[in-house]
This record gives C-alpha cells, structure tokens and sequence, in this order.
C-alpha cells in the first residue's frame, strides 16, 4: 500500500477488501496532523489519557511505546499511537508552551518574529535551544567536543550564548567556542569558565551565513574535558522564498 508523498495519508489499492479502514485511517491522520497542534514535545512517558487524535512531538528521552521513535509525532488513535515523521518547514502550536514551533529538520524550535511579503516570503527571527552533554561530543581524546545539534541550513546567525548547567570535568581550565573549522574554533568566545553557572555571550562581528548544517565546537584549553553539560541558544536569522 502506498502513501501521500507529504503527510503519508495511506492509499486505496486497486481491488482492495475493507476500504473502509484505510480510508478512516487516513482521516485519522489528516485530522491530528492538518491542524498543526502539539501537546507537548517535552513529556517522555507515553500519556495514559491521551484524547483521540492527540498530538505529541517525541523527545529524544522517550520510554515504553515512544521508545525508539524520538523524533517522530505521536498520534493517539483508539488502537494506540500512529507516528509520522515531520519534515522540514512543518509548523505547529505547542498548547503546554503556548509557542509557535518551526520544524528544521532536525528538531523542533520556537519559531521567532517574522516579516512576510505580499508573495509569501519570509524573515524570521528565529533561537535554537538545546543542551549539550560534553561526555557525548568528545573527540580527538577529549581535546574537542561537538554538539549533535547544529546551525540549521541557511541561515545567518548573529550569535551565541551558552550556560554551564552541570560543571565540566577534565583538566582543562577554560574552552572557546566556535565552529569546526579552522579559524573559527574561538568565534563565539574563549577563557569561558568551567564551574556550574558559568556563561557565554559570543556575538559575531558580523552577521555569518551558514550554507549547510554547522555543528557547534568546544575547545579545551589547557587540558581535555572529560564531562558536563552546557546549555546553548544559537540566535539566528533566515530568509524563505514564497512558496510555490
């Protein structure tokens, strides 16, 4: 059985018994995802009471029926959840935030103050948050660690901040920030702190266009890191042409 190249709405096959059910499944589908209306994309456990047609982005700390699906959305149906994986460019309401998302492709973020031309055409505003776990990104024996989130595709971003949640461990005594590539390891700061509390507030000096996804890059200086966790905000700005 085949499926809708965009929302993945299940087709009739030629001759096909019980029509019925493909159909209503269809419109189940349709129904949850057209409205672009999200519980949460926070909670990790699968909702005991969830209401039928209920939508949840799954966190990548999911458990019991969400396990293994981190990523997709989750609608509940009478028979359990359906999952569909969003694309790039979805864009939905989260009721417990009360925020308007924006999916990137790799997660979903708040989608910031945009102006839209008369032909459709966007510039949004956008911050990017995540947490970084040091252990995770280590590489080159702990002299690099480099976040699994990235700078979105096409985009220009005006700056970075950053916050040490958990202290960083190892026997460095300061990193920088900034991205892989050479030159630019320390563009958004260095000397930055290691102990719990510690900042980063890196502003370009001037507006950086990004063409593919770009990784965030720590730097140990003086040492290597062993652990920690850093929360980031990648502030961002991206232009769209008007749809077709």
């Amino acid at each position: 059985m085949g499926e809708t190249a965009n929302l993945g709405l299940p087709l009739l096959a030629p001759s096909q018994a019980q029509k019925h059910v493909t159909v209503n499944e269809a419109l189940t589908r349709l129904d949850a995802l057209a409205k672009g209306v999200l519980a949460s994309r926070t909670v990790p456990t699968p909702p005991v009471q969830a209401r039928h047609g209920e939508v949840w982005a799954v966190p990548a700390d999911a458990t019991d029926e969400w396990a293994g699906r981190e990523g997709d959305l989750a609608i509940a149906t009478s028979g359990g959840w359906d999952f569909v994986a969003p694309r790039e460019g979805w864009r939905a309401y989260a009721l417990d935030e009360g925020a308007a998302l924006r999916h990137d492709g790799a997660g979903w973020s708040p989608e910031g103050p945009s102006a839209l031309g008369a032909s459709g055409a966007r510039t949004t505003l956008d911050i990017v948050e995540f947490e970084h776990d040091v252990a995770a990104g280590l590489v080159g024996s702990g002299a690099f660690s480099d976040t699994a989130a990235v700078i979105p595709r096409s985009a220009v971003v005006l700056g970075v901040t950053g916050e040490v949640v958990t202290e960083i461990t190892g026997t460095a005594a300061s990193w920088k920030l900034g991205n892989p590539d050479v030159g630019r390891r320390n563009w958004f700061g260095e000397g930055l702190g290691t102990a719990q509390g510690s900042y980063a507030e890196g502003l370009t000096n001037h507006p950086q266009a990004y063409y593919t996804p770009t990784a965030l890059r720590m730097t140990a200086e003086g040492g290597t890191f062993v652990g920690g966790r850093v929360r980031f905000a990648i502030h961002l700005m991206q232009v769209s042409r008007a749809a077709a």
